[in-house]
């Protein structure tokens, strides 16, 4: 029997495991919409706008390891998907989106609504496709569902002319996928992870660093096993937070610019480090010539590309971090006897510890007024780590991730490489679709909550019951905190004088709102956010204006050149110290 190309895409989806998609209809894409209003195996959450859609799938596939699917219509709700393709191809994301397209005769005609998607998205696809005929259709799904999935995952746009979807053509599903040129190589060479493991071996003062490929990959279980098997301490990325748990006495929590300074501390006295599926970003690494001065390097990753781009490496090993970590550790037992360990370690450990109690990561608790970091550590204590977290990006980004301990993979969505403000909503919108018993909860700012505010229309429709903490200062706060240490205190344009009355938003959308003015009504604005299971909720939280993210790495300097913040005895302003 001939299908047309619409079902043909319902039925590839369904062959592909996928439940929900994140969308938004139009014209050349209503015969899709059409096959999905009768369908009972796949869900379409409609969402208030195309980025949100796509933020949607992405947090969707970061909270269950799943490809993510966002379906859009031409133009410009194609080109509204731009923002979140990007985000989602910086941070390593499996999503595929199926973009509407004008019929083929008119491809480059500028007819209505025709935008070159393709073309728009080819720096910021891992693989994009514009299908030209029905019969290559259901091959094209298989092989971007695959592309998105193996080796380096990443983002595949499929762009689908509106004739294409409505040609009939035989349904034939490919079972098995072969792409010349693109073989992803999974087994690290042998001879390089023993070469590793001598290494290890040698090194009195190591450490692990984790990045997002750990998560990837699934290899939190063999981490932890190489981690404690040789007392290696491990520091984890932004992307990496959770590859670890981050209560375990070897965790050294997150490097770089806004890292702890026992972490930045650890790797520039190191004599090794182990890079597990990270690309050594400039805000891991700082002032690159100074990274790292007394290291060797040992890097795994499954993208070969991403090796020796940045640093130096003595060791590289491509591969899947999983499969490597775990033959490292097998070389390990083999040549070893686990008890050394311990001896070797003892003095590098006892001196981390030193740098722990020097500089741990802290803040000036305030019984006045609210300070950012206590609500999140309130949250943490309320939910006992047990809720998925998703942030904006700034400052209640990084205090998240330094006062939110993670203890497992895929509970932390975050905008990493790309630093989308209005990322952390609609991502935690899609991972409650994904998980709907779970807790899940938005940390952000009052800027960045309004960039894509329009989901609470849809946490309402479909009774998802996200819990938005929006840590008020009325600013876009780390961009007042760079222009109070490098600008004179000139705070150009950084000032939201008219930020809305979150609760009113909140109740106009029928969601629920809720607000904390005093340090006392913080514990019980969260408790009874809590307790809330059929809609969505915003915490609005109005906290200390001045408050700044630290400790701090100053653009240009090497990491271990921190800034902290002091107060003086007034209380009412703050002095910095550097740190070398």
């Amino acid at each position: 029997m001939k299908m047309l190309g619409a079902q043909i895409v319902i039925e590839c989806l369904k062959k592909e495991g996928v439940k929900h998609i994140f969308g938004y209809p139009g014209g050349v894409v209503l015969n899709i919409f059409d096959f999905l209003y009768d369908d009972k195996d796949i869900q379409l959450i409609l969402t208030r706008h195309e980025q949100g859609a796509v933020h949607a799938a992405d947090g969707y596939a970061r909270s269950t390891g799943k490809p993510g699917v966002a379906l859009v219509t031409s133009g410009p709700g194609a080109t509204n998907t731009v923002t979140g393709i990007a985000t989602a191809y910086m941070d390593s994301i499996p999503i595929i989106v199926f973009s509407g397209q004008v019929p083929t005769k008119l491809i480059g005609n500028d007819a209505f609504q025709e935008a070159d998607i393709v073309g728009i998205t080819r720096p910021c696809t891992k693989h994009n496709y514009l299908v030209k005929d029905v019969k290559d259709l259901a091959r094209i799904i298989r092989e971007a569902f695959y592309i998105a999935t193996s080796g380096r995952p990443g983002p595949v746009l499929i762009d689908l002319p509106k004739d294409v979807t409505s040609d009939k053509t035989q349904f034939v599903w490919p079972e098995h996928v072969s792409l010349r040129g693109y073989n992803p190589k999974y087994e690290g060479n042998k001879w390089m992870i023993k070469q590793a493991a001598h290494a290890i071996q040698k090194a009195k003062r190591a450490v692990i660093i984790a990045g997002g490929g750990v998560i990837h990959s699934a290899a939190t279980k063999e981490l932890k096993e190489l981690a404690e098997y040789t007392q290696i301490p491990v520091i984890m990325t932004l992307m990496g937070l959770g590859a670890f748990p981050g209560t375990h006495k070897l965790a050294l929590g997150m490097p770089g610019m806004h890292g702890s300074y026992y972490a930045n501390m650890a790797i520039q006295n190191s004599d090794l480090l182990i890079a597990v599926g990270m690309r050594f970003d400039d805000r891991v690494t700082g002032r690159i010539n100074d990274f790292a001065p007394h290291a060797k390097i040992i890097h795994i990753d499954i993208d070969p590309s991403s090796i020796r781009k940045n640093v130096r490496v003595d060791i590289p090993i491509v591969g899947d971090a999983r499969r490597v970590l775990k033959g490292l550790v097998n070389v390990l037992k083999e040549e070893e006897a686990k008890n050394q360990w311990d001896e070797i370690r003892k003095a590098w450990l006892k001196q981390i510890n030193k740098w722990k109690k020097e500089h741990p990561l802290s803040y000036e608790y305030d019984e006045n007024v609210i300070k950012p970091q206590f609500v999140v550590e309130k949250l943490y204590e309320l939910t006992k780590g047990d809720a998925i977290v998703a942030t904006e990006v700034g400052q209640n980004q990084m205090w998240a991730a330094q006062f939110f301990k993670l203890s497992r993979p895929r509970s932390w969505l975050t905008s990493g490489g790309l630093g989308t403000m209005g990322y952390g909503f609609p991502a935690a919108m899609g991972a409650q679709v994904a998980h709907p018993d779970k807790t899940v909860i938005d940390i952000a700012g009052d800027g960045s909550i309004q960039m894509n505010i329009q989901e609470l229309a849809t946490c309402v429709l479909y009774k998802l019951p996200v819990k938005v903490a929006i840590l008020n200062n009325g600013y876009l706060g780390m961009v007042r905190q760079w222009q109070e240490l490098f600008f004179k205190e000139r705070y150009s344009y950084s000032h939201l004088d008219t930020v809305p009355d979150f609760v009113k938003v909140a109740e106009a959308y029928g969601a629920v709102g809720l607000r904390a003015e005093h340090p006392s009504e913080v514990e019980p604005v969260i408790k009874e956010a809590l307790k809330v299971k059929d809609r969505p909720v915003f915490m609005d939280f109005i906290v200390d204006w001045k408050e700044k993210v630290f400790p701090m790495v100053p653009a240009g300097a090497a990491i271990h050149e921190m800034m902290f913040g002091e107060e003086k005895k007034s209380k009412k302003e703050q002095k910095l110290r550097a740190v070398k």
